[in-house]
């Protein structure tokens, strides 16, 4: 991913592209739609960030790219001074890492001990995710919501899906020689962009 910079209402014309942030806007198709180096703040926003921590992400380096994808974006968070909710899904139930707090530096630690394992309660993720999202609404109004969600799809089957009522994107983690492509039907279900891990660095500049 190229080196991305939060942080404002307008963007720099020539600087770095803030690949995270630029997809949670949906997936780019001309220059404009770029996310650049920032020059002033934009309004409040919140991300809720899902990661697919099941077993299935360990293979072919899918756990590694989710890694590199979430450097980024607690990166570009930080900068951009937005608040980050942070949601696991692995074993036998989802689990919040951090709840609409100041993105930090101290997140690089956290992601560092980051494994994979067990099941994937993904659907129980999307739905406490979505009841967070509502709440946080609420409470809220004036927030900017977006949701980046990392999984790779290997499911037995498409879970219910909530209404998240919240743009973002899916990022497809699957790798292996041989794809199911689950996650491109659960981000069209999720109404959510749909981007492969793999496509991120070849994105247009």
């Amino acid at each position: 991913m190229a080196g991305g910079r939060l942080g404002a209402a307008r963007a720099g014309r020539d600087g770095p592209v803030a690949w995270v942030p630029t997809l949670l806007r949906g997936r780019p198709r001309r220059a404009i739609d770029l996310v650049r180096q920032p020059r002033s703040q934009r309004p409040r926003e919140v991300w809720l960030v899902i990661v697919d921590a099941s077993a299935s992400t360990r293979r072919n380096q899918g756990l590694s790219l989710a890694k590199g994808v979430l450097a980024q974006a607690f990166d570009d968070a930080y900068r951009r001074r937005a608040r980050l909710a942070l949601l696991t899904a692995s074993g036998q139930e989802p689990r919040w890492q951090y709840q609409g707090l100041k993105a930090s530096r101290a997140l690089q630690g956290w992601l560092a001990q980051l494994g994979a394992g067990g099941g994937t309660p993904l659907e129980a993720a999307l739905q406490l995710g979505a009841q967070w999202l509502e709440h946080r609404r609420r409470r809220h109004p004036s927030e900017q919501q977006r949701l980046l969600l990392l999984t790779d799809g290997r499911l037995a089957r498409l879970p219910t899906l909530p209404a998240l009522n919240c743009a973002g994107v899916l990022i497809d983690l699957e790798n292996g020689p041989i794809r199911l492509g689950r996650a491109r039907a659960l981000a069209e279900g999720l109404a959510l962009d749909y981007c492969h891990v793999q496509a991120l660095p070849t994105l247009p500049a």
